[in-house]
């Protein structure tokens, strides 16, 4: 029986041929600076693996709707044992799916509402606002229902042939305006505001008819403007859209709640069943914590099996710090590690043991005092006979491993070397980056800035916030903190008017394909396509791999996708431009003796080294300042983590001139040594004028502020207020918060 994981020869990505034994049915963290191959090893390497052979049991027909994965880059792996991946991925965007459906808790409400409710409604299936049983027949069980400002649609003071119609898309002289504009009931050249009645409820709205067009000598069929809106663009995912539609939604689309179900998604049967006077919606809308008080004074021999499993899933949605969620929050809501904590209820109360458990930062968004509870929950999955491993920075959760694995020394081509493997006291005493920094502490300041004004918020009550007022201090570095779920980012992000002067950077997924890359999504690919052309005497176009440069048989991919039927699809590096993406006598032009593909592959730091002065040097020295320098010049965007994503943006908008910056948890992927250029980047924004307000729970940052608003005391219900403001040191001396009890033991006080 394997009583290690053996690794040896793991190249995948950076890793340099790593040789490692991890410990099986043990609870090992792998530490290192961002990019230093951690998530190359665990996720890439060990989890893949297992993955792909676990896919390989199947039949081909299986298969044919599951991912490719290939076999990673390394020569052996043996000792592996089933994987389930723990990660921060967002849980999709789908509007009918909500942490009750995620976790199954919603199927256990309905499976006792149709036993125990009263007046029944019928089966399980008639409480399901995903099925036509149950949901509400208008909004079609959503809970909420569109609007149009039809003065986003239409500008009414120009005709048809003017470009009345404003939706991206309807030009003038194409079919779908043209399709209005020579109907035989409305005039192409009349203003819509001189429209009669009947012209405009003819254009608006007319229900789908067939009509004879004269000037196209045609039959085809017209139907008004907004149904046609509502098939065609208001019935699409908002985040599948092209950026243009994404902006016409934005501005021209309002949702409401919806008037038959009053956004509850259900019909009046569903409504109108009930158990000790509530029924199956008011307990999804209740906080988890409150619910499974109320759950558990439910009591029948004909459900108690499901009223335990209930119980036991509401039980450790609490336990791990999810109790101020209700079960109609909807999962696409969440962020990156409340989704997380939601994944990883599913499998606290499995039965399966000798599991490979893969969790990549479990205590990204906790507060120091649910760290504590997240490392409980590690604890008892590995004392139920499974192998935990824990990708992680923070000292508090490498504190309690049994096993810590040390790659480095640096990021990207400087990492992806073992630098240690031991206990965390021999990692405390290895002398490595991660052992040096493990007992870092930031100190209080000295002395802190004083603002001149200040942002005022007042009667702030989105979600669970108390009728709010504060006033967030200008000029200064402020950082909100309090325990997850308590306010803070209903606090800043609902209450900070959205202007021009606000620039909000957070750690939302960047849209774009699978081509996009740093180097594009930065625009630092426009001066360098633009350098390359001025050196050779030719065309920039030449220089992109999505224009007139690509390769022609992979179209610039740099791989060729090969359809095998009922098989998964194959994926090889293209044979023509060896994965380089570029026709060859592209890369027959040098900038100072680097082709192309050369500079694309390589890392920021090299870049910034490489364009010393130039546009393209003063983009490159953002990323570099926002600790991105070890990114890949070319990497895809699909492969950054939050944090790297947040930082990414930030590094744009620096080059703005907005005045105040809201950042959500940058510390987010952080290595501890890596946390006190943050500070300093922080730091050079104050001292350029700029107002810095930071949502964060790392103490360092805390330790750093020169103002600090603390939420709480407690998560959902239970905050929601202001519970202190002050600078950190009046909070350490205060000490009567959560935040101050932590920060006080962080410096030592």
């Amino acid at each position: 029986m394997y009583e290690t994981i053996r690794v040896r020869g793991a190249r995948e990505n950076n890793l340099k041929g790593v040789d490692v034994d991890i410990p099986k049915r043990k609870l090992t963290v792998f530490t290192g600076v961002s990019g230093s191959g951690k998530s190359s090893l665990v996720f890439g390497t060990i989890a893949a693996e297992s993955q792909r052979l676990i896919n390989e049991t199947y039949t081909a027909f299986v298969q044919s709707f599951m991912p490719s994965l290939a076999r990673p880059d390394v020569e052996v792996l043996e000792g592996l044992s089933a994987s389930i991946v723990v990660d921060q991925e967002r849980m999709g965007s789908n509007a009918r799916s909500t942490v009750g459906t995620a976790t199954d808790a919603h199927t256990m409400l309905r499976i006792i509402f149709s036993r125990l409710g009263t007046p029944s409604a019928g089966p399980a299936g008639h409480f399901s606002f995903n099925l036509a049983e149950g949901m509400c027949p208008r909004c079609e069980g959503i809970g909420r229902v569109t609007d149009l400002d039809l003065d986003e649609v239409v500008d009414r003071s120009k005709s048809l042939n003017e470009g009345a119609i404003t939706i991206p898309g309807y030009k003038v002289d194409g079919w779908m305006v043209r399709g209005y504009s020579e109907a035989p009931f409305l005039d192409g050249d009349k203003k819509v505001a001189e429209y009669s009645d009947q012209e405009l409820q003819d254009f608006l709205y007319k229900e789908a008819t067939k009509v004879h067009v004269p000037a196209l000598n045609m039959n085809m069929t017209y139907e008004g403007l907004v149904p046609r809106i509502q098939k065609s663009i208001l019935s699409k995912d908002p985040e599948a859209a092209q950026p243009a539609i994404r902006a016409f939604m934005d501005r021209a689309v309002t949702f409401t709640a919806c008037p038959d179900c009053e956004g509850t998604r259900l019909n009046q049967a569903a409504l109108a069943c009930r158990i000790d006077g509530k029924n199956i919606a008011d307990c999804s809308s209740m906080q988890i914590s409150d619910l499974a008080v109320f759950m558990a004074g439910v009591q029948d021999p004909q459900v108690a099996p499901a009223i335990a499993t209930l119980q036991e899933t509401l039980d450790s949605l609490v336990n791990i710090g999810l109790g101020y969620l209700s079960l109609d929050r909807e999962s696409g809501s969440l962020s990156g590690g409340e989704a997380q904590r939601v994944k990883m209820v599913r499998h606290l109360g499995s039965s399966l043991t000798d599991i490979t458990y893969v969790f990549d930062e479990p205590t990204v968004g906790l507060h120091p005092h649910d760290i504590q509870r997240m490392n409980e929950l590690l604890l008892r999955l590995r004392d139920k006979g499974n192998t935990v491993l824990v990708v992680e920075h923070k000292p508090e959760t490498i504190a309690i491993a049994d096993h810590v694995v040390d790659l480095g020394p640096r990021a990207g081509s400087g990492g992806g070397e073992l630098m240690f493997e031991g206990t965390v006291e021999g990692l405390r005493a290895s002398g490595t980056l991660t052992g040096k920094h493990l007992d870092d502490r930031v100190p209080l300041k000295d002395t802190t800035r004083t603002s001149t004004s200040s942002l005022e918020i007042r009667g702030a009550t989105r979600h669970n916030l108390k009728d709010v007022d504060v006033d967030i201090p200008l000029g200064v570095l402020t950082v909100v903190t309090g325990v997850a779920g308590s306010g803070k980012s209903s606090l800043i992000h609902g209450s900070i008017p959205k202007s021009a002067n606000v620039v909000v950077v957070d750690q939302t997924s960047i849209r774009g394909s699978r081509r996009s890359t740093p180097a594009t999504y930065t625009g630092v690919l426009d001066a360098i396509r633009t350098a390359f052309a001025k050196a050779n005497g030719v065309k920039p176009g030449l220089f992109s791999a999505n224009s007139s440069g690509a390769c022609p048989k992979c179209n610039g991919l740099g791989v060729i996708f090969t359809d095998l039927a009922m098989m998964a699809a194959v994926s090889t590096v293209c044979e023509e431009c060896e994965g380089k993406r570029f026709q060859a006598e592209v890369l027959q032009y040098t900038l100072d003796g680097k082709n192309i593909s050369e500079v694309l592959s390589m890392s920021i730091d090299e870049a910034h080294e490489f364009f010393s002065t130039g546009p393209a040097n003063k983009v490159l020295a953002r990323l570099v300042d926002v600790g991105l320098g070890y990114l890949g010049l070319g990497q895809p965007l699909t492969t950054l983590s939050g944090g790297e994503r947040q930082r990414l943006k930030l590094a744009i908008h620096m080059a703005e001139k907005g005045g105040v910056y809201v950042l959500d948890e940058p510390t987010t992927g952080l290595h501890l040594a890596d946390v006190r250029q943050l500070l300093s980047l922080l730091d050079r924004l104050v001292e350029s004028g700029k107002s810095v307000i930071v949502i964060e729970h790392h103490q360092a940052v805390m330790a750093h502020a020169d103002w600090i608003i603390d939420i709480g005391p407690g998560a959902g219900h239970d905050g929601g207020s202001v519970v202190f403001e002050g600078t950190p040191a009046q909070l350490v001396d205060d000490s009567s918060t959560l935040t101050g009890q932590h920060l006080a033991r962080y410096v030592g006080a």
